[in-house]
């Protein structure tokens, strides 16, 4: 009989399926979009009934293929866009209101009273991140101040809080299991990464019962049991998506990093069982507990990313495919033009909640493909900023960046990020590294696979190294500072 395990990646655009054997092959992936809601400037909504409805369609899809019916699936992971929020009533299961997104600026002003109170080196220093309306805590003071009832029926413990793991739990296991793991709770700011608990001041600044939070547990634990028609599947991973590739990657060692080209960039390095304080704007995060012990890691988070791309095709409808990209891009002279995404501020290192996009260098004679290449580009600047961080706080100066996620695919951008960071880019076999980390996770709490097999398992397609000169990369360099620097506080200004 055939083993499996099952993988269940919920993006940020789309929930997805990924059926892996007992070997560790990727043998199908089901994959389903779900809506975007802009309610208004700035604001970035998902239904969560949509969320867990596309997530059970795939899952039910991979369960139906005629070879795991006729197999066993051994267990289950969960991986997941972090930081978005969501709140249900305990006893139905119904949200109260939208998932507010991780992209969703509406709690700014939350933020700004939260500097004035006088807690942003206490935020810093005990969860890890700085204020910003990235992060799940705010949001949660939001719905609960603009639900009417909320706040009480929060009170009395009527009312659970999850992010996305959280509320695809409650569900697969029927009300049965309210629970997060280390990983994303270090992504909510009302989390102490020192002493492992939710913390008590930064839950009464935001005036969070402590009724609506989740148990946290390892990462690799035994989180429930989902009931299927092929029998009863032990979910034993819950972790975030970016700690979930560095996972997937194998970075099991201090100091290796790994960079994920998704909706946003992240970028991520093992710092170990230490907590490396950064003066460059990096978080703190945890990356993962297994075995009762944490591991830590520093991230840079890029907002906009692949997201930028989705903007060239569905924004400004010029391409027609995301691949469509590196064509146009290795075969379009170099304008010297820069574009700016910041349409949902600015991430790492500069935490510009106030940053709007921008396109610089424009001419008469600057086509559309000028701008495609240029929004392509602009995925490796990002990057570039929050490595140059990273390598600074760290004292690490890294040869190798590991990448993973859709855009990697693209040669023209890999062979930018190599030109511009002039660091070696290493891609795998298998790009679907978020996938793969929950997969390996939830087979590593089983005993499947040990540490060393999921080393071992790590396949590399193809290597990038650098084409370009110092002085190339010191002028490409300048002007894109030059760029970030004007769009930011523009809402401001």
């Amino acid at each position: 009989m055939s083993k499996f395990i099952i993988a269940l990646d919920q993006g940020t655009t789309s929930s997805r399926a990924v059926l892996f054997d007992e070997k560790g092959n990727c043998l199908a992936i089901k994959q389903k979009e779900f809506r975007q809601i802009f309610p208004q400037q700035a604001w970035v909504e998902h239904c969560p009934k949509e969320i867990w409805e596309s997530q059970e369609y795939v899952l039910k899809e991979l369960l139906s293929l005629p070879e795991v019916q006729s197999g066993e699936v051994l267990a289950m992971g969960i991986t997941n866009q972090r930081e978005t929020t969501i709140i249900w009533d305990r006893k139905t299961g119904e949200p109260i209101y939208n998932a507010l997104v991780w992209q969703d600026k509406r709690t700014a002003f939350i933020c700004e009273d939260l500097r004035k109170d006088g807690l942003t080196d206490y935020c810093e220093e005990n969860t890890g991140l700085v204020i910003d309306s990235y992060f799940s805590g705010t949001k949660i003071k939001w719905i609960l101040d603009h639900v009417e009832g909320a706040r009480t029926k929060a009170e009395n413990g009527d009312l659970c809080f999850g992010t996305v793991d959280t509320w695809l739990l409650w569900n697969l296991t029927n009300g049965k299991s309210h629970a997060t793991d280390y990983s994303n709770a270090s992504r909510t700011l009302i989390y102490n990464i020192k002493n492992l608990q939710w913390d008590e001041i930064m839950l009464n600044a935001l005036q969070i019962p402590k009724a609506i939070l989740p148990e946290v547990k390892d990462s690799a634990s035994h989180f429930g049991v989902y009931e299927s028609k092929n029998g009863a599947i032990p979910i034993t991973a819950m972790i975030g998506d970016q700690q979930s590739a560095l996972f997937g990657q194998a970075c099991f060692e201090k100091g290796m990093a790994k960079n994920t080209y998704g909706t946003g960039c992240f970028l991520l390095m093992n710092t170990g069982d230490e907590i490396q304080k950064s003066s460059s704007g990096l978080l703190n995060t945890i990356a993962w507990g297994v075995n009762g012990k944490i591991t830590y890691a520093l991230e840079g988070s890029v907002f906009v990313a692949g997201a930028a791309i989705e903007w060239l095709r569905d924004g400004l409808q010029i391409i027609e495919e995301a691949k469509d990209t590196e064509l146009i891009a290795t075969n379009t002279e170099d304008k010297d033009i820069y574009v700016v995404p910041a349409f949902s501020g600015l991430g790492t290192p500069y935490w510009d909640m106030y940053s709007r996009g921008a396109i610089f260098g424009l001419t008469r004679d600057t086509g559309k493909n000028h701008i495609i290449k240029a929004t392509l580009e602009s995925l490796a600047y990002q990057s570039k900023d929050v490595l140059d961080a990273m390598q600074k706080d760290s004292g690490i100066h890294l040869k190798k960046l590991q990448v993973d996620g859709g855009a990697c695919v693209n040669d023209y951008l890999m062979q930018f990020q190599s030109d511009i960071l002039d660091v070696e880019i290493e891609r795998p076999e298998l790009i679907e590294s978020t996938a793969i980390g929950a997969a390996y996770l939830a087979a590593y709490c089983i005993g499947l696979w040990s540490l060393e097999e999921i080393k071992e398992k790590r396949k590399i397609s193809k290597i990038f190294r650098s084409k370009q000169q110092d002085s190339w990369r010191k002028v490409k360099s300048k002007r894109w500072d030059e760029a970030v620097k004007r769009t930011m506080n523009w809402v401001e200004s």
